[in-house]
């Protein structure tokens, strides 16, 4: 038995609705399943994304950092280097002051405007004993000549101070000889005649005491010669 024609038609028709509703539903699932996994996709990719540039912008605060910081670890260093600088300049001219404050006080030392303390040298000159076999008693007393070396002696060893029984001398004193006297400065004194001199009596001494030197000349001269080391001494000033 035969099936009509146009039933058969509708019998295709019919077939033709029902899958094209298949393939759109299936279309619809995978749209949906595609559009749910495609959102899901950006939430975990958002979150990744947003660290990443959060850690690149602290990557550069970093490196800007690190630039400054280096900046500013020049900059203490220019500092440093400037105060430093500063420092040892301030210390040059320091020393250089009291160098010249050292050398100031020598020099009122040497004029003799100021007293003079410190440990030194006394030598005592006397005539020698009255020889009447000699006939010329300018032989055996001390003269002005015995006194200069002595002095200059002692000025050439380091003595920052002298006097003459106690007037004090200066580069330019007037010493004279006049028989059994001598003259400072226009003030006369007897003989024995006390040399007093500030420094070190240790170099003083062994200066007097060289072969051949000055002690030895003022022997031979018949000159009475003693010498004292003094650990301290104390030398007025000129016009005390």
């Amino acid at each position: 038995m035969s099936v009509p024609k146009k039933k058969s038609d509708a019998y295709k028709k019919k077939g033709r609705h029902i899958l094209f509703s298949i393939v759109f539903l299936v279309l619809g699932f995978i749209l949906a399943f595609s559009y749910k996994t495609l959102g899901k996709s950006k939430e975990t990719m958002n979150p990744v994304s947003d660290s990443f540039l959060q850690e690149e912008k602290y990557r550069e605060e970093l490196i800007l950092q690190k630039e400054r910081n280096k900046e500013l670890s020049d900059e203490i260093g220019v500092k440093q280097e400037g105060i430093r600088s500063y420092e040892q300049s301030f210390s040059d001219k320091e020393k250089a002051h009291a160098d010249l404050v050292e050398e100031a006080k020598d020099l009122r030392l040497l004029l003799g405007v100021i007293p003079a303390t410190g440990p030194g040298i006394k030598i005592t000159l006397k005539d020698a004993d009255y020889d009447p076999v000699e006939q010329n008693p300018n032989d055996y007393i001390v003269h002005e000549s015995h006194i200069f070396k002595v002095i200059n002696e002692l000025r050439i060893s380091g003595a920052q101070g002298l006097s003459i029984n106690g007037q004090r001398i200066t580069a330019n004193s007037f010493i004279k000889c006049t028989g059994p006297v001598i003259t400072v400065d226009g003030k006369t004194f007897p003989a024995p005649f006390v040399i007093e001199a500030i420094g070190d009596s240790d170099v003083l001494a062994s200066s007097l005491y060289l072969r051949g030197g000055v002690i030895d000349g003022l022997i031979r001269d018949n000159i009475v010669v003693t010498t004292e080391q003094m650990k301290e001494m104390k030398l007025a000033a000129l016009g005390e």
